[in-house]
C-alpha cells in the first residue's frame, strides 16, 4: 500500500492534469483563431496568444512531471486526448443534404 501511495498515485493524477492542460491550450487556440478576423492587430494577437499558451503549457508540464519522464508521457497522453476530443467536437459536420449533393 505504501508503494502505491508514493509511486503510482502521483502518476495517476498526471493524466487528468495533462487533459485539463490540453483543454486550456486548445480552447485558447480556438478562441484566438475565431477572433483573428475581428481584431485590428491579428499578428499581435496570434504571437501574443502563442507565447502565452506555450509558456503556460511548458511551465505546467515542468511542474507536473517533477523530473520523471514517465509522467511526461502520461501527461502528454492526456493532452493529446483533449486535442482529439476537441477536434471531434469543433469539426464542422456536413448535413445529410450536403452528402447527397456530393454523390
Amino acid at each position: 500500500m505504501n508503494l502505491f501511495i508514493h509511486t503510482l498515485l502521483p502518476d495517476l493524477f498526471v493524466f487528468p492534469l495533462g487533459f485539463v492542460l490540453g483543454i486550456f491550450y486548445f480552447s485558447c487556440l480556438w478562441f484566438t483563431v475565431q477572433h483573428l478576423t475581428r481584431t485590428q492587430h491579428p499578428v499581435l494577437l496570434m504571437v501574443g496568444s502563442g507565447v502565452a499558451r506555450l509558456s503556460v503549457a511548458l511551465l505546467a508540464f515542468y511542474f507536473i512531471i517533477g523530473g520523471h519522464w514517465e509522467r511526461l508521457i502520461i501527461a502528454l497522453l492526456g493532452f493529446l486526448l483533449a486535442r482529439t476530443l476537441l477536434i471531434a467536437r469543433w469539426r464542422p459536420h456536413s448535413s445529410l443534404t450536403d452528402r447527397m449533393v456530393e454523390d
